[in-house]
């Protein structure tokens, strides 16, 4: 059951992630009630004491899948807000500024093989 692996992976995203990572837990497939393994309790309690948001969803039927990734940005934009990210600092993990645009990558016209089509 992947829930065992939960702890392991929370660990790693720890000490590989940096400190300002927003994490939240999310227990997939809540459709299949009847096949439950983990109990909407234990899996809160479980992130309650990871520090981490709990949410429950279901990719196939939409169910929260919204509302996960509002809590992250709500999340970022919270960190944001309190000073706990900052933008001005590259190691953030997060970019304050748009990405220059993509300039024209045609080939230049003297190259023959720019001009030639194939098959």
């Amino acid at each position: 059951m992947s829930f065992n692996n939960v702890g392991t992976w929370l660990n790693d995203a720890g000490s590989l992630a940096l400190p300002s990572t927003v994490k939240i837990l999310i227990g997939n497939k809540v459709d299949l009630e009847d096949q439950r393994d983990i109990t909407y309790q234990e899996a809160e309690t479980f992130a309650a004491d990871n520090d981490v948001r709990f949410l429950e969803g279901s990719a196939k039927t939409g169910k929260n899948i919204q509302e996960a990734f509002d809590e992250m940005v709500q999340s970022i934009l919270d960190k944001i807000s309190d000073g706990s990210l900052d933008l001005t600092n590259q190691s953030s993990g997060v970019m304050s500024q748009r990405p220059a645009p993509v300039t024209n990558l045609q080939q230049p016209q003297d190259n023959p093989a720019a001009n030639s089509s194939c098959c």
